[in-house]
């Protein structure tokens, strides 16, 4: 019996070896070696750096532009996932609940998840070139060009500095918001039809039905929506970089971290610098995942 159960274990212990290493070495290992060359004065072309300890995080905290990455990556925090996961839960009440009946999608429902869903499809890379274009500042751009039509504008969507980090808020929610639809669409689908039904018989009507019924038995899933949104809004680089002037501005306009952690190693060759920013963002990440895990903790609602 004991010579079996050593064997069943080795068994075990032989096939979880290997991705315990391979997640060792390309996850835990760039950990350590950021932390390390975060306290160096690397700046990626000598072999053995100056060790300086605390001296980059010390020049981050003085730092306007650090500041200023911080507070838009703190806005988008907050902003991006609230906004996205109250429009998709909102779509996808009607693709599931808001029909005519209160117990069924409108008509076309599966037509409105191909097209919500439809920007997740394409890269992010792309999506701000496409962008680009529909904020163009003349009278070829898709927005303005109506907008000088009327006599109004043009505006400067990603040329006044007051609003564009509100036009990148709004390509991101833009592309995030199919796939939370589709996420809780298939959430909202697995809830008994029975439970509106019966609410519905009770004289509940669909704002009653939202909030009683299918936000409570959705809980869950928001949960995991704002975490992913959450860590997306701390690590969005690719729209930023490609989409906005001067790769974060008009004057640093929409600036975030993943950006100035680029532009120091790659621009400026200040690896250690960049990987002092590093460390922060990363513990900004697992701060907020946990946060996030801890303070809407809650009674699982069984059905």
């Amino acid at each position: 019996m004991i010579f079996n159960r050593y064997r069943r274990g080795l068994f075990i212990t032989s096939f979880l070896a290997a991705p315990v290493i391979l997640y060792l070495v390309y996850v835990i290992s760039p950990y350590i070696q950021a932390f390390y060359i975060a306290m160096t004065d690397w700046r990626g072309v000598t072999a053995t750096p100056t060790f300086i300890g605390l001296d980059n995080f010390k020049r981050l905290f003085s730092d306007g532009t650090f500041w200023k990455a911080v507070t838009h990556n703190g806005a988008l925090l907050v902003l991006l996932p609230l906004i996205t996961i109250v429009i998709a839960l909102f779509f996808a009440f009607l693709l599931n609940v808001g029909g005519a009946q209160g117990t069924s999608g409108i008509r076309g429902s599966k037509f409105y998840r191909v097209v919500f869903f439809f920007p997740q499809v394409l890269a992010v890379a792309v999506v701000a070139v496409l962008f680009q274009q529909v904020f163009r500042p003349d009278g070829s751009g898709m927005l303005n060009g109506p907008l000088m039509a009327l006599g109004v504008g043009p505006i400067g969507f990603l040329s006044d500095p007051d609003v564009a980090f509100w036009s990148v808020l709004g390509v991101m929610v833009w592309q995030a918001v199919g796939f939370y639809v589709v996420l809780f669409s298939a959430g909202l689908a697995s809830i008994p039809r029975d439970m509106f039904e019966a609410a519905q018989i009770d004289g509940a009507g669909r704002v009653s039905l939202f909030f009683r019924i299918t936000l409570p038995l959705l809980w869950d899933t928001v949960q995991v929506a704002w975490v992913y949104l959450g860590i997306l809004a701390l690590d969005v680089f690719a729209i930023v970089w490609v989409m906005t002037d001067q790769h974060g501005g008009p004057d640093w306009s929409t600036t975030v971290m993943a950006a100035e952690i680029y532009r120091n190693a790659f621009q400026y060759f200040r690896f250690g610098y960049a990987s002092a920013l590093g460390v922060i963002m990363f513990f900004f990440t697992v701060g907020f995942a946990i946060l996030s895990l801890r303070l809407s903790r809650r009674e699982r609602i069984e059905y």
